[in-house]
């Protein structure tokens, strides 16, 4: 397949409308267009047509039971697509965090087909923020399934080049609007009648869900594998994702700990290292995280650290910094320990 390669400046999307209709129309027809999005970048497809939403799963070589999310330009249509059963906690959240980095999770209508949500009676919608993606649905008049758009178990794409590396030729259009603000995928929260649980932490934190729900439940598959036979309430949750080529292990114990171990391993030259700027390490071999004190700072590099070492055959393990679980750093950990496939070094 030819994949037609575009470049939009998010800033000035009203003067790329012409190449946005192009898109559109791709998404219209059943093909396959990757797109910018505040989080990351996605894969979308039109999420009414069972055979697009198929071209998603087998151009990423994504398992079907993990279900896709839909993307709305309007925050009003929701209920288009799904049924609220629990109205005041969706009022809650579109009044503070929507259009936004968050995805709600409620039962599905009849017209969303069982390939968006592999077979399940529950659908995922979300109103991205980014300029690009909202032109995109409003021009293409239908909800987008998107997850990802990166091969299944990769790291998530955070900028264009991303996505050429793993799927050029394999989908129809890559728009390029230039690097994701946010760096992780959005937050999942499921709402019932009697509250809400947070199915997978991102850009909106639990400490702020809070604030505007009250006290929510935190899956367990959040911090831990599910296991044989559970079936997955939400995208992301079951398989091992965000994973670079070499082996990820991260490590747990105090910052003097940690620090000494890596540098105790840091002349080894298959080794390659995800450090705090504070640990005051370099070299080719060393991708900064960020500062110790700024997790927004890592959740915006922590894809593309993951993928910096894929260029680089000699490194067969890299060790990770694993941040503490507060705020956005709760998002992190999930990321972290999905993409090590929960190998964690207690030190």
């Amino acid at each position: 397949m030819e994949t037609k390669l575009v470049k939009i400046d998010p800033c000035r999307v009203e003067d790329f409308d012409s190449e946005l209709k192009e898109a559109a129309e791709i998404i219209k027809r059943g093909g396959l267009v990757a797109f910018p999005t505040e989080t990351v970048y996605g894969l979308g497809a039109n999420a009414l047509d069972p055979m697009a939403a198929s071209r998603i799963y087998e151009a990423k070589g994504r398992p079907s039971d993990n279900p896709l999310i839909i993307h709305i330009a309007d925050a009003d249509d929701f209920e288009k697509w799904c049924i609220c059963e629990n109205k005041k906690a969706l009022c809650a959240l579109k009044e503070s965090f929507i259009p936004g980095p968050i995805t709600v999770i409620q039962k599905k209508k009849s017209i969303i087909p069982d390939t968006v949500t592999a077979g399940m009676d529950t659908v995922a919608v979300r109103c991205p923020s980014h300029p690009v993606a909202r032109r995109l649905i409003e021009l293409s008049g239908v909800p987008i399934a998107a997850p990802s758009a990166n091969t299944s178990g990769r790291p998530s794409p955070t900028k264009a080049t991303h996505v050429i590396e793993d799927l050029m030729g394999k989908v129809d259009m890559i728009i390029d609007g230039g690097e994701c603000d946010v760096g992780l995928e959005s937050t999942i929260v499921m709402l019932k009648s009697d509250g809400a649980v947070l199915l997978r932490p991102g850009g909106i934190t639990r400490e702020e869900l809070e604030e505007k729900l009250g006290e929510i439940q935190v899956d367990k598959a959040v911090l831990n594998k599910l296991g044989e036979g559970e079936k997955p309430l939400a995208p992301g949750m079951k398989y091992r994702h965000y994973a670079p080529r070499a082996s990820l292990i991260a490590l747990k114990g105090s910052d003097t700990d940690v620090l000494e171990f890596m540098k105790s391993v840091s002349d080894d030259l298959s080794v390659g290292l995800i450090c705090y700027r504070e640990d005051m390490l370099c070299g080719e071999r060393v991708q900064i995280l960020g500062s110790a004190s700024d997790k927004e700072e890592m959740a915006h590099r922590l894809f593309d650290c993951l993928r910096y070492f894929d260029s680089m055959e000699e490194i067969k393990t890299v060790y990770t910094r694993l941040p503490d679980t507060s705020s956005i750093g709760l998002a992190l950990v999930n990321r972290l320990i999905k993409a090590c496939g929960y190998t964690v070094k207690e030190l």
